[in-house]
């Protein structure tokens, strides 16, 4: 019979994982920032700290699955709606094809659970324009025009074209539609246009409550305000809007939309963060701002849904980055109507709101009626090009979320589930610990060193990982944890009871132990990789706290892999060569020897067969 190959010596094995235990170590204390108690908490979840987490599952209308530009477009999306709740802690990730996940550890806010509501793409005539005076945050939502000034045209073989201000320019034609106060006072319908719908329940309801908070006779004088209000030159009405400046961006967005234009109190920073969907539908008249600017917009009269195609390109003539926006068949009639009524309003204010959410995109001043594509052109960046076609695009192909899973969690619950998993943790490790012992005696102290590693490094790469790629230990990652106990305990279970067999054949433990580790290691190998293919499994075909097990118990796995390779095998061909191994008392090898036919008391070292004569 073919004699087993020699192994690596036990001491290399045991440095290589002393090498890779103290480069862990390293990692995790220098690797870190702040105090020593911060670098050695890995990422906690928010059923252990407490917080907020909505998976949302993106759908598409045609039913196919929706692509990584249209994933990427929403995730940004809701990322700046998610800052728009003044949650900028929130994080925001792509989970898979089809989820975006949302998580706000350490408190809970319902507001977020709100946030997958699709996206609301207009295109409305701008009435009148007006400068912020307190825009703190004027990219609370997706603004992604960053050019000083930008045109947009039909193309070369059209003879409209039209041009644009995305934000206060040198360029005289862009200064004067979007920096000073608009003389085009909004019409009276726009003043009673928030009331002139029917009113849900809840708005109405919200509406008499800021009603009473600022008083009738505030109410009443700022809804009789045909123009913006110059707070610079009368003091009164400076004093007496005054209490504009308590309400809340949920208040303010149940004001009527003259009111919220007219009052500079309402400020682009509230009106940004107003809640989805407050400009509740298209035949409503609206507000909304684009850095620094305070639009009042027409009805929508082009929907996203109306856009067909938009592209970032650079222009032939010019070397500069342009937009392209086609319309389908429907869409190209509405948009040729709305330029044309841009066009021929009588005003200084001839522009075309392009708004998501609450958030004026882009806002192009038409020069001439435009019957085919537009073309946006400006002092735009690669990535502002790109911003904006994506968001013209995800319009054209709006993503609904269908929420699958969404909690909040006190600090309190998530404290208790913290020392609970813990709890189960220690509670798993003792009963292994002291089992081992009682039946395998002194064997038991090496799967209790080989658990205290196997842990010990489990710590470290939860550190570690947390740092690189985010991972964030949940209660069902301390589940999968535990479960790996069960795992690490089947390998030492294989190894030392194929350690008994070669014995009870007539080995001694010495020569016993390299030949059970040949047989047992395929074993081992082969359950651990059933184990690993199940996580995987578990890991790319499910969402929210599946993925936090099944990640947690590979990661396990693996590690219990690398202590039963360089630890305990090589630490039990250490034992091997004590006295104290075979001993009776000692080890419960020392009774399978005696109970062999033929043996009394200690083992010899090797079998009587294979013992050299004596001299």
């Amino acid at each position: 019979m073919a004699q087993p190959q020699a192994p690596m010596h036990p001491g290399r094995q045991l440095g290589v994982l002393g090498t890779i235990f103290v480069l862990l170590a390293i990692w995790v204390w220098f690797g870190g920032d702040g105090g020593w108690r911060d670098r050695l908490e890995p990422n906690l979840g928010l059923d252990l700290i407490g917080g907020t987490t909505v998976t949302l599952q993106a759908k598409t209308d045609n039913g196919k699955p929706p692509t990584k530009q249209q994933m990427e477009t929403a995730k940004d999306i809701i990322d700046s709606r998610v800052n728009g709740l003044g949650v900028s802690e929130a994080e925001v990730l792509i989970e898979g094809d089809t989820n975006i996940v949302v998580s706000l550890p350490g408190k809970s806010d319902d507001r977020l659970k709100q946030i997958g509501q699709t996206a609301e793409l207009r295109f409305r005539t701008v009435l009148g324009s007006t400068a912020d005076i307190g825009d703190t945050n004027p990219s609370a939502s997706a603004s992604a025009s960053a050019s000083d000034s930008a045109s947009a045209s039909a193309p070369a073989s059209a003879s409209a074209s039209a041009s644009a201000s995305a934000k206060p320019s040198a360029s005289a034609s862009a200064a004067a539609s979007s920096a000073a106060p608009s003389s085009v006072a909004p019409s009276a319908s726009a003043s009673a246009s928030g009331s002139a719908a029917p009113v849900p329940a809840d708005v109405a309801q919200l509406r008499a409550a800021v009603q009473k908070k600022l008083g009738d006779s505030v109410m009443a004088a700022a809804a009789q305000e045909t123009a913006p209000v110059d707070l610079a030159a009368d003091p009164a009405k400076a004093q007496l809007y005054a209490p504009f400046k308590t309400l809340t961006p949920e208040e303010v967005a149940v004001l009527p939309a003259g009111v919220q234009f007219n009052i500079p109190f309402v400020t682009c920073d509230k009106l940004n963060n107003r809640p989805v969907g407050s400009i509740r539908t298209p035949e409503q008249q609206a507000v909304a701002c684009e850095p620094g600017t305070k639009y009042m917009l027409d009805v929508a009269k082009v929907l996203g849904t109306d856009v067909s195609k938009a592209d970032s390109s650079i222009d032939s003539t010019n070397g500069k980055w342009i937009v392209t926006m086609s319309f389908n068949s429907k869409g190209q009639d509405r948009w040729t109507n709305l330029t044309r009524e841009a066009w021929n309003n009588g005003t200084d204010s001839k522009q075309v709101a392009v708004v998501l959410d609450n958030t004026v995109v882009s806002a192009p001043v038409i020069e001439s009626v435009i019957p085919g594509d537009a073309r946006i052109t400006g002092s735009f960046t690669k990535r502002d090009t790109e911003l904006l076609a994506n968001q013209l695009q995800y319009g054209a192909l709006p993503l609904s979320f269908i929420p699958q899973d969404a909690q909040s969690i006190s600090a309190t619950l998530g404290s208790s589930h913290l020392e609970a998993g813990v709890l189960a943790a220690g509670i798993g490790l003792l009963l292994v610990v002291l089992y081992s012992f009682f039946y395998y005696r002194l064997l038991g102290l090496v799967i209790t060193l080989s658990l205290v590693l196997s842990g010990a490094m489990v710590y470290m790469a939860l550190i570690i990982l947390g740092r690189t790629m985010g991972f964030t230990l949940t209660l069902a990652g301390f589940a999968g944890f535990i479960v790996s106990l069960g795992v690490a305990a089947d390998s030492f279970v294989i190894y030392f009871e194929r350690l008994k067999d070669e014995i009870r054949d007539g080995r001694s433990p010495r020569s016993a132990v390299p030949r059970a580790w040949v047989r047992a290691r395929r074993t081992i190998i082969s359950a651990n990789a059933i184990t690993l293919l199940a996580a995987a499994v578990l890991y790319f075909f499910s969402i929210g706290s599946v993925k936090g097990f099944a990640f947690a118990l590979g990661v396990a796995t693996i590690l219990d892999l690398v202590v039963v390779f360089l630890f305990r095998h090589p630490i039990m061909t250490l034992f091997a060569r004590s006295k104290a191994f075979l001993s009776p008392r000692v080890s419960g090898l020392g009774r399978i020897v005696e109970q062999r036919p033929g043996t009394t008391g200690v083992a010899p070292s090797a079998p009587r067969r294979n013992r050299p004569k004596e001299v």
